[in-house]
């Protein structure tokens, strides 16, 4: 059971809310049918639909329980973040690899959000963790297999 806070944006917590509502309103009633149909081809020693059936709703119902558990420890995140001058959670964040030639931008998101591809960084990542707290023009320093890379915060948003 998960006991620690969930970090969420306000749209990460909608987008949550609106799966779980899918998925109790919706996708229960489609799986329920699903087995019922199943049950009702008898000889349930050999019956590869309903044992499908039966997996597919494990599957649902985990999904839901997480979820839940997830909605229920939320944090929300402080997306307006008025302080410019430090990295935090909510952040949007300019920075530069040092050696490379153009700069990226992120926003420094709770792990459960994070979608690295659309620009979200989970603070629990090792560059999430090694930006927080950082000022505009200061250097973070990530530990990699490979050696140390160092970025420098160009800008907070």
């Amino acid at each position: 059971m998960q006991s620690r806070p969930v970090y969420l944006t306000k749209q990460g917590y909608e987008k949550l809310e609106e799966e779980l509502h899918y998925l109790k309103s919706v996708r229960r009633q489609e799986v329920a049918r699903r087995l019922h149909a199943a049950l009702a081809e008898g000889e349930l020693i050999e019956n590869a639909e309903l044992e499908e059936a039966r997996r597919e709703q494990a599957f649902l119902e985990g999904r839901i329980y997480e979820l839940e558990q997830r909605l229920r420890y939320a944090t929300l995140i402080n997306e307006s973040n008025d302080i410019k001058d430090v990295v935090t959670l909510g952040s949007r964040i300019t920075i530069q690899e040092e050696g490379a030639d153009t700069p990226e931008s992120y926003q420094l998101v709770g792990s459960a959000e994070a979608l690295p591809a659309q620009g979200k960084i989970s603070n629990e990542s090792p560059l999430g963790k090694a930006l927080l707290g950082k000022h505009a023009g200061e250097k973070a320093v990530v530990q990699a297999p490979d050696g140390d890379i160092v970025f420098v915060v160009l800008e907070i948003h």
